[in-house]
């Protein structure tokens, strides 16, 4: 075989390969938003609204959870954010009462397959109170396909309850077990309050117990300048992280950042920074 022929071999091999997969990219991100508190005054509903929206737009998030979220505050998310659709339902009654663990997700690029939810307690099929927790939790998920490639995965989103010990620790064994047997082996992405942070050993044993890291850990690149809650205090200072994404090992992550934006001299869109992840995944190619 000539030289020529031989490289020529050599390219097509490498083209023939380098077209087998294709790297895509997402924006993923959770948030709390904290809920329409009539003594927020200052840092009222109404006035975090479009500023959170408008953080949202910004920074070009393809898919994320919330947390705390009443009704009304789902309507005027769903009215400002035109380009999403959403799933989830109240933890109160698995309707419309109590806070929503709403996941936002493009409409434009995402279809999506299959819903749900699961109540962070013994009886995860119907709403309630688990365990030691103060309020009921729940966990609401959806299967997607993103449009473009036919790639399908799940996301779950969660508000871990924030007073129950035993709660929370039950808690992360209920959703590692609800993962497996919703999304079994497939592609699984986890967002959330979890009301725990990276030193405790349940940050340790979310991931021990499964097949998921977080994504800090996984970034290449990171943004923590400080914790995820603020407690609407511009002084306070803790490093510690309570909102966090999780990821199956079908995905890496080449950015990690805790978004501190402020408005209107110093203020804050919620008493949560919103966490953001851009999310890598390869693609196999018919």
């Amino acid at each position: 075989m000539s030289k020529a022929l031989y490289f020529a071999s050599l390219v097509l091999l490498f083209c023939s390969a380098s077209v087998l997969t294709q790297a895509q990219t997402m924006r993923v991100a959770t948030y709390n938003i904290r809920y329409d508190n009539v003594n927020d005054t200052v840092n009222a509903w109404n006035n975090r609204l479009p500023i959170i929206s408008g953080l949202v737009q910004f920074n070009d998030f393809d898919m994320f959870g919330t947390q705390e979220v009443m009704h009304h505050q789902l309507q005027g998310m769903a009215k400002e954010l035109t380009g999403y659709n959403y799933i989830g339902v109240g933890r109160d009654d698995g309707k419309e009462k109590g806070e929503y663990a709403a996941v936002f997700y493009k409409k434009d690029k995402y279809k999506l397959l299959k819903q749900g939810n699961f109540w962070l307690s013994e009886t995860p099929d119907k709403p309630g109170k688990g365990w030691d927790a103060d309020y009921p939790r729940v966990c609401s998920w959806g299967q997607f396909r993103e449009l473009g490639t036919g790639y399908t995965f799940y996301l779950f989103n969660v508000h871990f309850d924030h007073r129950g010990e035993q709660a929370r620790k039950e808690s992360v064994k209920l959703v590692q077990r609800k993962i497996k047997e919703i999304a079994g082996k497939a592609p699984v992405i986890l967002t959330g309050d979890f009301n725990f942070s990276q030193h405790d050993e349940k940050y340790k044993a979310m991931s021990d117990g499964s097949n998921l890291k977080a994504a800090y850990q996984l970034a290449k690149f990171r943004y923590a300048p400080r914790g995820t809650f603020n407690a609407f205090e511009a002084t306070r200072q803790t490093d510690e992280r309570i909102d966090h994404i999780w990821l199956s090992p079908d995905f890496s992550v080449s950015k990690y950042g805790i978004l501190t934006d402020t408005y209107a001299n110093g203020l804050f869109p919620s008493d949560h920074f919103p966490v953001m992840a851009e999310v890598m995944y390869e693609v196999k190619k018919k």
